[in-house]
C-alpha cells in the first residue's frame, strides 16, 4: 500500500475528528457566512507525484478553496430552491459515504441496501398521504427524476402504437403538452429524443401559469388516435402555481394519456392541511416528480420518482440490463438496476430514512409551514413599501417581485447579490426583469426576512 495513503488508514480516527471540528466550526458560522464571492482567484497547482495526505489536504484546502465557498445551505440563500441540511440528514449521508453501498437488491448474499431504500420510499409515500399504488426509487435530483418518469411514459407512449422505443428507438408520433414545464422538462426531453423543441405548449389561465383545461381538451380531442404524455406541473418555478391536477385525471376517463407530475418542491404541499387541496389528484398520476434537497433539506444528490406499479413491466423494459445474464430474470429477482438509469447508485436513501425517522410528520409540516410564513411576511413588506412591487402572488412559498421603476431592478438585484449577505435568483416573469426569492431552508427565520428587507431598503436609497 502507497506510504501517504498507509498513514491516512492508520489515522482515520484523528482524521475523522479533524474533519468533524471543521465541519462543526463552519456550521457554527453558516447563519453569517456569504451568499455570494465575486474573489474567485485560487491557487491551481498541478497534481503532484507523493500526496499530501488528508490533513495536509485540509489545510491547502482550507488556505486556497475555502473563500469561495457560499453559504447555499444558509437561512438566506433564497436562490434558485436550496434547502439546507438538518442535522439527521447530515448524519445519514456521512453514514452514506462509510458504507459505500451501490443500492441496487433486496436479495442474494451481496449489497442488499435496496431494502432500506423500498421503505423510505413508503415512508415518503405516507408523509405525502399518496396511496400504496406506486413504486419509487431515489435519482441524483429532479432532472433524472422527471427523466426516469418520461422515459417510462414513452415507452407505454410506444405501445399504444405498436412500438417499443426502447429496443427499437424513439418514434416521432409521439406528443408531449404541457403549460410551463420547468426546464429540466425541457432537458429530459432532449435526452430522450424527443427533441427539447418539440413539446406543444397548452394556453394558460388568465395571469396564471397554470393549463387552462378547456384549451387541453380541445387538443386531446384533436390528438385522438395519437399516443399523448401530458407533463403537468406542481409548483411553478416563478410562482408556484399548480395545474388543476384533479381535473387533468379526470380527462383520463374520456382520453388515453400518461400523466407525469412535475412536483419537485410543490409536492411537500402535500405536508400542510393549508395546503394539500394543492396536490389533490396527483394520486391518479402515471408519474411524478420529487425533489428532496428542496424542502426536505437533504444534501445533494437526491430525489425521488414513483411511477404506478402498473407499469413496473413497462420500467423493466425501459431501463432493464438485457445484456446482464448473471443478473437473472429482471421481472423475479427484483433490482433497481432494471427500474432506473444508473447502474451504479449512491445508497441515497439513507440520508431520507434518517431524516424521516428522526422527524416524523410533524417536523416536516413545521419545516413548510416555516417557510410559507416567511413567504407571506417578505410578501408583505414589499407590498407596503412604496419601492417595491410584487408580480405574482405569494402562493406558497417563492416571492416574485421587482422594482416600481422597473429599469432599476436589474442594478439592484446584481448589487443586492454582490452584498454577500442574501442571494436571489434574477428571472423573468412575464416578459419582465424581477426578482425571484424561494424559502425552503429549514433555518429561515422571521429574524432573517426583517434583517434582508432593511438592507433591501439601504439599497434602493442610494439607487
Amino acid at each position: 500500500m502507497n506510504k501517504v495513503l498507509k498513514t491516512d488508514q492508520e489515522d482515520i480516527s484523528l482524521i475523522l475528528d479533524e474533519i468533524k471540528k471543521y465541519s462543526a466550526d463552519y456550521l457554527a458560522s453558516l447563519h453569517d457566512a456569504r451568499t455570494s464571492h465575486t474573489d474567485q482567484d485560487v491557487n491551481l497547482e498541478p497534481l503532484g507525484d507523493t500526496g499530501l495526505g488528508t490533513s495536509r489536504t485540509l489545510d491547502y484546502f482550507n488556505e486556497n478553496f475555502r473563500k469561495i465557498i457560499v453559504s447555499s445551505a444558509g437561512p438566506r440563500y433564497w436562490g434558485y430552491v436550496v434547502g439546507g441540511v438538518t442535522p439527521a440528514a447530515l448524519a445519514g449521508d456521512w453514514l452514506t459515504s462509510v458504507f459505500d453501498q451501490n443500492t441496487q437488491t433486496t436479495h442474494g448474499s451481496g449489497d442488499i441496501s435496496a431494502i432500506l431504500e423500498k421503505q423510505t420510499i413508503r415512508l415518503i409515500a405516507e408523509l405525502f398521504e399518496l396511496p400504496d399504488v406506486f413504486n419509487g426509487g431515489f435519482v441524483s435530483g429532479a432532472t433524472m427524476s422527471n427523466f426516469t418518469g418520461l422515459a417510462v411514459g414513452r415507452q407505454w407512449a410506444g405501445l399504444q402504437i405498436g412500438k417499443d422505443i426502447a429496443r427499437d428507438g424513439m418514434s416521432d408520433e409521439i406528443v408531449v403538452l404541457a403549460a410551463t414545464p420547468h426546464s429540466s422538462v425541457i432537458k429530459s426531453l432532449s435526452m430522450l429524443g424527443f427533441g427539447s423543441s418539440k413539446i406543444i405548449k397548452i394556453g394558460t389561465l388568465p395571469n396564471r401559469e397554470a393549463m387552462d383545461l378547456t384549451v387541453l381538451e380541445r387538443k386531446l380531442f384533436q390528438l385522438q388516435g395519437k399516443p399523448v404524455i401530458i407533463s403537468c406541473s406542481a409548483g411553478t418555478v416563478n410562482t408556484v402555481d399548480f395545474d388543476d391536477l384533479a381535473a387533468i385525471a379526470k380527462l383520463k376517463e374520456k382520453y388515453n394519456f400518461w400523466m407525469h407530475v412535475d412536483a419537485a418542491f410543490g409536492g411537500f404541499a402535500a405536508c400542510s392541511a393549508d395546503y394539500q387541496y394543492l396536490v389533490k389528484g396527483w394520486e391518479y398520476a402515471d408519474s411524478i416528480t420529487i425533489d428532496c434537497h428542496k424542502w426536505m433539506n437533504v444534501p445533494y444528490d437526491s430525489a425521488v420518482f414513483f411511477t404506478r406499479k402498473e407499469h413496473s413491466k413497462l420500467q423493466v423494459q425501459t431501463f432493464q440490463n438485457s445484456n446482464a445474464p448473471y443478473l437473472g430474470d429482471p421481472l423475479e429477482n427484483f433490482s433497481y438496476m432494471n427500474f432506473l438509469p444508473e447502474n451504479s447508485r449512491r445508497f441515497r436513501a439513507l440520508t431520507a430514512w434518517f431524516s424521516l425517522v428522526a422527524y416524523g410528520k410533524e417536523g416536516f409540516r413545521s419545516i413548510v409551514a416555516n417557510s410559507v410564513n416567511c413567504a407571506k411576511a417578505f410578501g408583505d413588506y414589499l407590498e407596503a413599501d412604496e419601492s417595491f412591487e410584487l408580480t405574482a402572488p405569494v402562493r406558497l412559498n417563492v416571492v416574485c417581485f421587482k422594482l416600481k421603476e422597473a429599469e432599476k431592478t436589474p442594478v439592484f438585484s446584481d448589487t443586492l447579490n454582490k452584498t454577500g449577505k442574501v442571494f436571489m435568483t434574477p428571472t423573468v416573469l412575464n416578459g419582465e426583469f424581477c426578482l425571484r426569492a424561494a424559502f425552503v431552508n429549514y433555518l429561515t427565520t422571521r429574524e432573517d426576512v426583517d434583517f434582508v428587507f432593511e438592507e433591501m431598503k439601504k439599497i434602493v436609497r442610494v439607487l
